[in-house]
């Protein structure tokens, strides 16, 4: 492992101008904001936050909700001392809650229902130097086929946790050829390496609504979206539906492939900062076209998306989002919008995982540099 300091609550780097550790008398495990709760943290249009976000892996019923002694098992390596205080807490994470540690709710002045809050990711520092990749029964692509190993009696091997149907790989940081890559061991005396592409899988505002909102299915509020392309240096463009957007994030990875097929990316704790902005209605249409869900930008790509239950229709999302997009913002006839997709915009399987299924569109930007 690489020989970097963990970054425990309230110590290291802060780079925003407000900073919000994952306290367990604040976060939410498993569910996210609505429009009744109450921010943690007021900030200004424009303001840099820093925020401490918690991989839930460790933390879970199904690796005894005790994350020193579970993550232990793999090495003599740093726990966070939030992760130890929010397994410890009261805080209920039962079968019907998600796995997810939210922090938040941040309320950015001047938000107002029908703007959308622009998320400009500044920096993504690894909190620890291991993370974990796990395949629960039940869930992930193969779910019935996967896990194979389903031991009920928790058993460790060097490479993985066996425990009630759960299997999670541990994986750890290394740097090799002057950059930090992912490894894990993969038997027989030999590892495999991957790269790392940090981003926070879940960001989001609060819907309107008073109802319980869960945080698995993302949905037009963002939430648990899993786009491996909001990494450092992207916007995440998020609609407002309640007074002050009440933004808030967790989820974090290190790296994620398309698809998430097992059930989780490689999921590790990340200190995130981030500048809140709201876009008003107004100026909307040569922002986002004529979209109002989710879309991440890049240095190089627009990227709206689409989520629905059937993974056609999340399809068939992406592409009509991807039409309003042109037409709203270039002006460009659908019927076009739709010939240049077909032979120029990639649509990828952002996640398969999430109960709500997730595909995104990139648009190259350089397509249309004529026209900005």
């Amino acid at each position: 492992m690489t020989d970097r300091p963990t970054l425990q609550p309230g110590q290291g780097a802060v780079l925003g101008e407000h900073y919000l550790p994952s306290r367990a008398d604040e976060v939410r495990w498993g569910w996210l904001p609505n429009a009744d709760a109450s921010p943690v943290l007021h900030v200004a249009d424009g303001a840099t936050v820093t925020l401490d976000t918690l991989s839930h892996e460790g933390l879970l019923a199904d690796q005894g909700r005790d994350p020193a002694r579970y993550i232990r098992q793999f090495g003599d390596v740093d726990v966070l001392d939030d992760a130890v205080e929010v397994a410890g807490s009261g805080i209920a994470n039962g079968p019907d809650d998600g796995p997810h540690v939210v922090t938040g709710p941040i309320a950015v002045a001047g938000a107002r229902p029908g703007d959308v809050l622009r998320v400009d990711v500044l920096d993504l520092a690894h909190r620890v130097p291991y993370g974990f990749v796990s395949n629960r029964h039940g869930f992930g692509a193969l779910a019935g086929e996967y896990p194979q190993d389903r031991d009920s009696t928790p058993t460790r091997h060097v490479d993985r946790m066996i425990t009630d149907g759960s299997v999670s790989h541990f994986a750890w940081v290394e740097q090799r050829a002057g950059r930090d890559v992912g490894v894990m061991d993969a038997g027989a005396g030999r590892t495999v390496q991957f790269a790392l592409a940090p981003f926070l899988g879940l960001m989001g505002t609060a819907p309107a609504t008073s109802a319980p909102v869960p945080s698995v299915p993302p949905g037009d509020h963002g939430g648990n979206i899993d786009i491996k392309h909001t990494g450092v240096g992207a916007t995440l463009y998020l609609p407002v539906a309640v007074d002050g957007a009440l933004f808030y994030a967790g989820d974090p990875h290190f790296a994620q492939g398309n698809g998430e097929v097992a059930l989780t990316a490689l999921e590790a704790s990340l200190r995130a900062t981030v500048r809140l902005s709201v876009v008003a209605a107004a100026d909307l249409p040569g922002v986002l076209g004529d979209v109002r869900t989710p879309v991440v930008e890049t240095a190089t790509h627009w990227i709206p998306t689409g989520m629905d239950p059937d993974l056609d229709e999340a399809m068939c999302q992406a592409v009509r989002h991807a039409v309003a997009f042109l037409h709203g913002r270039f002006g460009v006839p659908r019927s076009v919008a739709l010939a240049y997709l077909s032979a120029a915009g990639d649509f990828e399987v952002s996640q398969v995982v999430d109960a709500v299924k997730g595909v995104h569109c990139l648009i190259a930007k350089a397509d249309w540099a004529a026209w900005t």
